[in-house]
C-alpha cells in the first residue's frame, strides 16, 4: 500500500498546531497578514504584556496577603507573650497572697515574745519585698478606702480636718502597686 500523506518539505517551519507555517487549520493558505512575522511578533508582545500585567497583579495580591499574614502573626505573637507574662505575674501574685497568713502568724508570734521567729519573718518579708510586695502605710496616714478597711471609728478631735488612721489591726499589702489585702484599721475623723 502506498503512503497517502505527503511529506512536509524540510524548509518549511511548523506552526504551534503542527501545520506548516502559512497554512491555517482548515487546510487553506493563511492570509498574508497572519503569516507576517511582524504581525505575529506584535500579537505576541501584546499577549506578553497582558500576561505580565496579570502575573504582576497576582504577585502583588500574594505579596499583600503575605504581609497581612506576617502582621497578623506578629500581633498574635505579641499578644501571647503579653498574656503569658500577665499569667505568670498573676500566679506569683496569688502565691504571695497565700503567704500573707504566714506573715501574720509570724508577726503575732513576735508580738507574743517568740524572738526565734523574727529571723524567719524578716527573711520571708525581705524576699517577698524584692519581688514586689509592699506594706501599706499605717498610723498617721490619711484614710484611703482603696487600701484601708475601717473596722472601728473614733469621733474627730479639734483641728482634725480629715479622717486618719490611728491604729492598724491587721497590716495590708500591695503587690506591684496593686492592693493584695487592705489594712484593717481604726480611724478617727
Amino acid at each position: 500500500m502506498a503512503d497517502v500523506t505527503e511529506p512536509i518539505p524540510e524548509s518549511e517551519d511548523l506552526a504551534a498546531d503542527g501545520q506548516p507555517a502559512g497554512v491555517d487549520e482548515s487546510g487553506g493558505e493563511a492570509t498574508e497578514a497572519e503569516g507576517d512575522p511582524a504581525t505575529r511578533a506584535e500579537a505576541s508582545v501584546e499577549e506578553l504584556i497582558v500576561d505580565l500585567e496579570r502575573v504582576t497583579g497576582e504577585r502583588d495580591g500574594y505579596l499583600d496577603q503575605l504581609r497581612r499574614n506576617q502582621a497578623e502573626f506578629e500581633n498574635i505573637r505579641k499578644r501571647l507573650t503579653t498574656e503569658a507574662a500577665d499569667a505568670s505575674g498573676r500566679a506569683v501574685e496569688q502565691f504571695a497572697e497565700r503567704l500573707l497568713p504566714v506573715l501574720d502568724a509570724c508577726e503575732s508570734a513576735i508580738g507574743h515574745g517568740a524572738a526565734d521567729v523574727e529571723p524567719i519573718y524578716a527573711s520571708l518579708l525581705g524576699t517577698l519585698e524584692k519581688e514586689g510586695l509592699g506594706r501599706i502605710p499605717g498610723v498617721g496616714e490619711p484614710f484611703d478606702p482603696n487600701v484601708h478597711e475601717a473596722v472601728f471609728h473614733e469621733p474627730a478631735e479639734e483641728g482634725d480636718e480629715e479622717t486618719v488612721v490611728v491604729e492598724v489591726l491587721r497590716p495590708g499589702y500591695v503587690w506591684n502597686e496593686r492592693t493584695l489585702r487592705p489594712s484593717m484599721v481604726k480611724v478617727r475623723g
